[in-house]
């Protein structure tokens, strides 16, 4: 399944920028579309809409003008982390690096090198293969209407 743009697109094309893998094509002020194939459900194309054009893969429209500060992002158990770079590796906006150092007794460890490009799609989380990721909001922004 994808997003998927209804009636109330504007054409502003805020959309398309913010798609990570380039799914969204449209003319300026016209209604653009997602192409399902190519979709990966992050939802930064919602998040940014000012119209609520935007709906997940059920239906259900995406909360809009959500501030990127307000966006979830990963959250690391470096306890069971095997420093296999997974994570970094299936990044599709490169916001996450292995950093060097000790913490826990990792020679590496992940780390968001770049918090300002996550766009909240979940990847890292989902190819992790010690589950050692959460994308999670802080504790200050859950409440963000």
């Amino acid at each position: 399944m994808s997003m998927a743009i209804g009636d109330k697109c504007i054409g502003c094309t805020a959309c398309v920028k913010a798609c990570p893998v380039g799914a969204i094509s449209g003319e300026k002020k016209s209604r653009h579309d997602i192409d399902p194939a190519r979709c990966i459900e992050c939802g930064a194309c919602g998040r940014l809409c000012p119209t609520g054009a935007v709906s997940d893969s059920q239906g259900v429209p995406v909360v809009r003008l959500l501030p990127r500060a307000a966006w979830a992002k990963p959250v690391f158990d470096l306890r069971h982390c095997i420093s296999c770079a997974a994570c970094a590796d299936h990044c599709p906006v490169t916001c996450l690096a292995l950093s060097t150092g000790q913490p826990g007794g990792l020679a590496c460890w992940p780390s968001q090198s770049a918090p300002e490009k996550c766009v909240s799609c979940g990847l890292c989380a989902f190819y992790c293969p010690m589950d050692c990721i959460a994308i999670r909001q802080s504790a200050g922004e859950r409440n963000h209407p």
